[in-house]
């Protein structure tokens, strides 16, 4: 099961240019966690303490507003969410529901310390590839924000992916 869930961290630009080593190393201390549809990763407000990865199945990312709940992405496989939680340990800023029965890679502190002890330099591209995840995001957040502010709003959420 590791060697497959190495090979998917190979295909994500979240865990690009780490070599195997430092992606066993990763895996072997993650948790599976299995979510039935519709029941939820986490929700907004809660502690922020890892960041997922799907193997398998489907999931939205939503926040409330003014008593609803807004769609804001969509997941599937091979796609991480909650990568914040491993750079500002701040409460989650949304929620991730499964749509279909999830199966996720879930990474805490304790692997990216065991990283960090392992192979420092590992540890900082993981740390810079995560970081330009954030941004990307971010960047498609601002563009949003833009198109909002000069009148125009998409119909369907953006892809963040």
């Amino acid at each position: 099961m590791d060697a497959h869930r190495v090979e998917l961290l190979q295909r994500m630009p979240v865990f690009g240019a780490l070599d195997e080593r430092a992606l066993h190393l990763l895996v072997e201390g993650a948790r599976k966690t299995e979510v039935a549809a519709g029941d939820w990763f986490f929700r907004e407000g809660d502690e922020a303490r890892s960041m997922f990865v799907l193997e398998s199945g489907t999931a939205v990312v939503t926040r409330q507003w003014q008593g609803r709940e807004v769609e804001l992405n969509r997941f599937g496989p091979g796609d991480c969410f909650g990568e914040m939680a491993l750079m500002d340990l701040h409460p989650r800023s949304a929620a991730v529901r499964a749509l279909t029965p999830c199966v996720a890679i879930a990474f805490g502190p304790d692997e990216m310390m065991r990283l960090h002890e392992a192979d420092l330099e590992q540890f900082a591209l993981l740390q810079m590839n995560l970081g330009r995840e954030v941004s990307r995001r971010l960047r498609a957040t601002d563009e949003l924000l833009f198109r909002a502010a000069m009148g125009e709003m998409p119909q369907a959420p953006p892809d963040l992916r």
